[in-house]
This record gives structure tokens, C-alpha cells and sequence, in this order.
């Protein structure tokens, strides 16, 4: 369910010149057909304002808000940042390079830590969660793409990806950065979901990768049938995770009693394997507007609860369509804002894990360590042998009975 709420647009109402007046004409008409779906919620009036207990004036006020206020204030913070911000975002994704978001740490230089040309950012998640359409909706609100009428993921039949896909969401040669898509796992599959995921995190992603996805048979071998991606593609590191989740989905079936879409995404959300340096994945929730906006504002809260994470800052709530077939970033610039903001967050997670480099010094030391390790596995091995051999009486015949 959207909703369109009709905002008055701010200023004092005086006018000096005539550019003036059209320039705030053409701002009251981008305020007033803004997509802000909240607004409707009751603590907002018929002309969107909210009252008084979003905007607490003590630390007592602020510290008794409930779950549900948290998350109205998020996104009236959105909403404020969204149309001057927006673009500065956009700017510091498309100026940025692998290792600008570092900081020293451990007494460590930059020049000693270990920084990819291209940061890997992977998402994961249940089949049907919206990876792909995030992914899409990352070329139209980054890559300034959004009058392509076409799909950048290459998800066919069922809407299923077959294999990994590198996006350089941004559309530059320049990129810092990349996203990869993978395939959904079903739910009666999810420990072998967990595995696979636990295993691109592990040994890295390649573009053309194959996905079984949690499948097994035929439909396995039909994912395998194009063969091991052609080895020019370069082999990445995983830098961040990011767990996508279909809310509407989780919150249905919660009410229904059918727990599988929780499980499975709390199971994935707290995996150790997809934990980078002990921290969690990040949470980007989905199709919430297929929800109404009670449920979606109690979906998030119940969520985020189960899952173990502020319900207001641990989440991101992106809905990747459009009823009116309209850019996104047109009539809901909270939600382009959450997604760039989503991006940005990752690469600052990620620059903050890169290990140091190891030193000629460091390695030459590893390399006779384990050389002298297996000089004193062998030698250990020898003297066994030559105990047992050494024992009186090994060698003697022993004498038979007549």
C-alpha cells in the first residue's frame, strides 16, 4: 500500500523577483509530490506535520521513545537529508577509491595495509528477497540510469539469477567499487545456502560464477551447465556483506505462524561465516510496500527485534518499485537517500577491515617456521620408527615347539 502525502512547502511567503517565485513554485511542487508513505501514520496530521513526541526536548524523552517513534524519526531524517544531501552522497561514491574511508588504527600506515583495487560488496539472501531489484535500483539512483527501461541483472525465467554477477552500479571507469549479485536459496535448502554463501566469503566471488543456490538434481546441473567462469575474470575478496531480506514476506508469515522466511534470514544474518572481523552483516529490508504502513512500521520494529539490531539504525528499508512507473529518485527521495546511504555505510565497514600487509621479513620467517616444523614432524617420524625397531628381542627368531 503507498500512499502520497501532500507536504506544505516551507518559507515565509515573500518574494523578491520573479526567478524567486518560480524557484519556489518549482519547490513547493517537488515537496508537495513527495513519496512520504509514514506521513499517513497516526502521529502525523492531514498535512503531514508530526506532533510533538517525535521531537523529544530532554534526554529523558529521548531515552523513553518507543521502538515505533524510533523508526518515524529515521525516516523524517531521511526526509530531511534526502533532497540537499542526496547528490554530496552521490559525489563521494563517484570520487571514491578503494582505501579512502581508512583511518590508522594499531599503529599500522596505510601503505602497509592490504587494500583491493575494488571494493567487493556481496549480497546475499532467500530467493525472491530482491537482490537483483536492489541492484537495479542502485544503476537508477547511482548510476544516473534511471531512464533505461530496461533490467542491468540478468535474472531470467522465475526472476532466479543462475550465477554471480559483478555490477559497477556507478557506470564509470573509475569505479571504487563493486556490487555482486547471487542466487536465492529455498528455504528447505538453507543450510546448504549457508554453506555456499559461507564459501564466496571464504575463497572470494568471480563474475560468471556458478550458483547452485541451495538445489540439488537437476536443476544443479542445469545451473552448472555454462561451465567455470573463464578464468580472465579476476577473483575478488569479499569486503562486505549485505543480507536482504523480504520483510512482507517475514511479516506474513509470522502472522500466519509460518516461521521459514525468519529462520532463514536470521539463520544467514547470524552466521559466523559471513561475519568480517566480528561484525554483522548489514540488513537491507524489501518489498515494504507491499505492506501497509501500520504493518510495515511493525514489521520493521519486529524484525529488527528478532534479528538483534536497533530497529532504527541497524535496517535499511528499501522499496525497490514504482506504481507510477516514475524514477525513484523522483517521488521518493528518502528511499534513493537509504540506498546510498546503505552503500556508503558498507565501504566505510569495509575499509575498516583491511589486514595488514605481510613483510618479506614476516613471510621468510612463516617459510622457516613451517620448514622447520616439517624438519621436526620427519624427524619424530624417524625416531618412532627406530624405537620400535630398537625394543630387545625384535629381531630374534622366536624358537619352535617340537
Amino acid at each position: 500500500m503507498r500512499n502520497v502525502v501532500q507536504v506544505e512547502a516551507g518559507g515565509d511567503g515573500n518574494v523578491t523577483s520573479e526567478e524567486d517565485e518560480s524557484a519556489a513554485t518549482a519547490a513547493a511542487k517537488q515537496h508537495l509530490f513527495c513519496y512520504w508513505w509514514w506521513r499517513s501514520a497516526p502521529e502525523f496530521d492531514d498535512h503531514g506535520r508530526p506532533d510533538e513526541r517525535l521531537y523529544p526536548t530532554t534526554v529523558a524523552e529521548v531515552s523513553t521513545l518507543s521502538p515505533r517513534l524510533r523508526v518515524l524519526k529515521e525516516m523524517e531524517r531521511l526526509a530531511l537529508v534526502s533532497h540537499d544531501s542526496l547528490d554530496d552522497l552521490r559525489h563521494k561514491l563517484l570520487s571514491y577509491h578503494a582505501g579512502d574511508f581508512w583511518v590508522p588504527a594499531g599503529g599500522v600506515r596505510k601503505e602497509e595495509v592490504a587494500i583491493p583495487e575494488v571494493i567487493t560488496i556481496l549480497l546475499v539472501g532467500p530467493t525472491g528477497s530482491g537482490k537483483s531489484s536492489l541492484v537495479n535500483l542502485m544503476y537508477s539512483v547511482l548510476g544516473r540510469s534511471s531512464l533505461i527501461p530496461f533490467a542491468h541483472t540478468s535474472s531470467e525465467g522465475k526472476g532466479t539469477t543462475r550465477c554471480l554477477e559483478e555490477h559497477n552500479v556507478l557506470r564509470s571507469l573509475r569505479n571504487g567499487f563493486c556490487v555482486y549479485d547471487s542466487r536465492g536459496f529455498d528455504y528447505d535448502h538453507t543450510a546448504d545456502g549457508l554453506r555456499e554463501a559461507a564459501g564466496w566469503v571464504e575463497d572470494g566471488v568471480r563474475h560468471r560464477q556458478p550458483c547452485g543456490g541451495g538445489v540439488d538434481g537437476d536443476t544443479l546441473e542445469e545451473n552448472l551447465g555454462d561451465g567455470s567462469p573463464p578464468p580472465r575474470f579476476a577473483r575478488r575478496r569479499v569486503n562486505c556483506v549485505v543480507v536482504v531480506a523480504n520483510m512482507a514476506e517475514i511479516f506474513r508469515g509470522i502472522k500466519a505462524g509460518d516461521t521459514r522466511p525468519l529462520d532463514a534470514t536470521r539463520a544467514l544474518f547470524l552466521s559466523p561465516s559471513l561475519q568480517l572481523c566480528g561484525e554483522k552483516p548489514l540488513l537491507v529490508l524489501t518489498h515494504g510496500d507491499e505492506l501497509s504502513v501500520e504493518e510495515r512500521i511493525e514489521g520493521r520494529v519486529k524484525v529488527c527485534e528478532l534479528l538483534g539490531v536497533p530497529e532504527a539504525t541497524g535496517a535499511y528499508d528499501v522499496a525497490c518499485l514504482n506504481e507510477y512507473g516514475l524514477p525513484v529518485e523522483e517521488l521518493d527521495p528518502a528511499t534513493a537517500y537509504a540506498l546510498a546511504e546503505a552503500v556508503y555505510r558498507a565501504l566505510l565497514v569495509a575499509d575498516r577491515r583491511h589486514p595488514p600487509r605481510h613483510r618479506a621479513k614476516e613471510r621468510l620467517l612463516q617459510a622457516l617456521s613451517w620448514l622447520m616444523w616439517s624438519l621436526a614432524a620427519f624427524f619424530a617420524f624417524l625416531s618412532f620408527c627406530f624405537s620400535k625397531l630398537s625394543k630387545p628381542g625384535h629381531w630374534k627368531l622366536k624358537n619352535k615347539s617340537p
